[in-house]
């Protein structure tokens, strides 16, 4: 990763100054970005759960256990074979997809692109609205918000090279992966426990590392004037955060949400 201090100490004048108000713009590109792909995934959330469910049990399709009568569209989301490829197509896009679009596509492609996934994103997680209270959905939101405001702060200021991280952290989240898929089978209260936890930490980890990736990425690059790069890497990076505050916010989820 770039160090920004050593590659503005190489620029003077007009062109640092020139570099500052652009990285500055950048920043709040990608915080922009990232805001408006939360507000999607909360739309989508919030209006396929209202549409999964009915208070009317002439209307209702199938049950829950905690006694929420769902719709069609809920019982095929919930627990039909479907509610897999609604819970893994996210994955399998960031995994398969994101990177050939980012290679090929253009900034609007890109940013498209990282809208129908936050749609994607709000779909699979509208369970959230059924299992769990409006209340702690909303105070665990604002937890959130305030831890990563202040761990992407940190990235951003801090002199302090985070790029030794990024490996660890990126093992542990292969570690989370494979351990939540082990837990669908043992269904192990205690496992889960401890994946919410490590979890937290991981993806708080990431916040500030990718933060200051971003800084440097963008001053490295800024130099060359390839503006269309430069946006796409906005998104990316819009990206990158996005996946962190998200995950971030299901785990604590799991700590602070209280149950229909």
């Amino acid at each position: 990763m770039a160090d920004y201090q050593t590659i503005r100490a190489g620029i003077s004048g007009a062109r640092a100054a020139a570099i500052d108000e652009g990285l500055k713009a950048h920043m709040n590109k990608v915080y922009a970005t990232m805001s408006g792909g939360m507000l999607i995934t909360a739309a989508a959330a919030w209006a396929i759960s209202n549409l999964a469910t009915t208070a009317d049990p002439a209307m209702a399709a199938a049950q829950l256990g905690n006694g929420t009568l769902l719709t069609g569209l809920g019982a095929a989301l919930y627990l039909s074979p479907l509610r897999w490829v609604v819970m893994l197509a996210p994955l399998a896009f960031i995994l398969f997809g994101w990177g050939a679009l980012m290679r090929r596509g253009s900034a609007a492609a890109v940013s498209l692109g990282f809208f129908a996934f936050a749609a994607a994103m709000g779909v699979s997680m509208s369970s959230i609205f059924i299992v769990f209270t409006t209340y702690s959905i909303v105070q665990t939101f604002l937890v959130t918000a305030i831890a990563f405001a202040g761990l992407s702060l940190w990235g951003y200021t801090t002199k302090r090279d985070l790029s030794g991280m990024g490996t660890f952290l990126m093992m542990g989240v292969i570690g989370l992966l494979v351990a939540m898929i082990i837990n669908i089978f043992l269904q192990s209260p205690a496992m889960m426990f401890a994946i919410s936890a490590i979890g937290v930490l991981v993806f708080a980890g990431l916040t500030a590392f990718h933060t200051q990736e971003i800084k440097g990425t963008y001053v490295a690059h800024a130099a060359h004037g390839d503006q269309e790069w430069l946006d796409k890497a906005a998104i990316d990076g819009s990206l990158s955060l996005y996946i962190s505050f998200l995950n971030m916010f299901q785990f604590l989820l799991m700590f602070m949400g209280q149950q229909e």
